[in-house]
């Protein structure tokens, strides 16, 4: 058979037949699998993942501690591991039982104040700092102090912390303003 009037016969190849791929696109080999136990690899990983998460907890304890859900694994990692858990605290948990200011019977410009206050959380607390402010007979605050427990009360070295119900009665004696004082009130932080 001749072929048709117009058309060529010139053989048309595969474009792939006789081509030679350009050197980057070359398969020179597969690579080679590993072959051995798998189980080193995965119990190494798993042992740098618990020990990245005891560092983790190591940390950030602290924070963790303030914390009533994570506390108790913050206190057993640490009693394991022999670090310290700070105090809980939780000042909105001290209950003012009683307080007065009063001028001093025996020395004129000086205040006498006493509180006593109980600690309602369920954990052991540091003794509060106590913000002590005085107000003049408009409400207008005049004086007030942060007291540290340094501040009020001398013991704090060998009573670290306050049980929990366990209540407390600190005095202390401030400088009197020279604007008449009619109010007061304290606040625990």
């Amino acid at each position: 058979m001749s072929p048709p009037a117009g058309r060529s016969t010139a053989k048309v190849s595969h474009p792939r037949a006789g081509h030679r791929r350009p050197t980057f696109a070359r398969t020179v080999g597969t690579p080679a699998r590993l072959h051995g136990p798998r189980w080193p690899w995965v119990v190494s990983f798993g042992l740098l993942a618990a020990l990245l998460i005891l560092q983790l907890l190591l940390l950030q304890r602290a924070e963790l501690a303030a914390s009533a859900r994570w506390r108790p694994v913050i206190a057993s990692v640490c009693a394991a591991l022999g670090c310290e858990v700070p105090l809980w605290h939780e000042p909105a948990a001290y209950t003012m039982l009683a307080r007065d200011v009063r001028p001093a019977s025996d020395e004129s410009g000086v205040l006498e104040v006493s509180a006593s206050f109980r600690n309602d959380a369920p954990l052991p607390q540091a003794w509060p700092v106590l913000y002590l402010q005085l107000t003049d007979v408009n409400g207008q605050a005049v004086a007030a102090r942060m007291l540290q427990p340094t501040d009020y009360h001398s013991d704090t070295a060998h009573e670290a912390a306050l049980a929990s119900g366990q209540s407390a009665s600190v005095s202390f004696r401030i400088a009197e303003p020279a604007t008449p004082i009619v109010a007061f009130n304290f606040d625990f932080r």
